[in-house]
């Protein structure tokens, strides 16, 4: 793109080089014309009103030529511009991503620990449990054999 965009700049310039010469000859046929010629006949006349005319249109593309051109550059400039913006939220939207990935994995992380806790914490409440049975167990033990102990002391 680079070669091509190179040569139609090329081939502008060489046209607007072109124009740019023919202006100037016709400038200096003008100029000649008006110092020299006094008397013309109607045919000259209308040949050095035609090339004035050109001469005209030819400063008017050569404006048109470099207005172009000016818009030109810009449109690659915004276009490159805008690229260089899509890159930037790409790499965003990414460390967006990346981001979200790891939240989400602490939030697994957390969840297994949690999860590992509780686990912890049933076995424990099961532990308490067990032991506060074989406590009232050995409560009614004792009790059962105070009850008969006592029994024995009175009679």
């Amino acid at each position: 793109m680079e070669k091509e965009k190179g040569e139609g700049s090329e081939r502008w310039r060489a046209a607007i080089a072109n124009l740019s010469e023919m202006a100037s000859n016709l400038d200096s046929l003008q100029k000649l014309l008006i110092k020299k010629a006094v008397f013309v006949d109607e045919d000259t006349f209308a040949k050095a009103s035609l090339t004035s005319q050109q001469a005209r249109t030819i400063k008017a593309l050569e404006q048109r030529v470099e207005t172009l051109e000016r818009e030109l550059d810009a449109a690659i400039s915004a276009s490159a511009h805008a690229r260089i913006e899509k890159r930037q939220a790409e790499a965003a939207q990414k460390a967006a991503e990346l981001r979200a990935q790891e939240v989400t994995k602490e939030l697994e992380n957390t969840t297994k620990v949690f999860e590992l806790h509780m686990e912890e914490l049933r076995a424990k409440q099961e532990e308490i449990y067990k032991r506060d049975n074989e406590i009232k167990l050995l409560e009614a033990i004792i009790q059962t054999l105070g009850g008969k102990e006592s029994l024995s002391t009175r009679g």
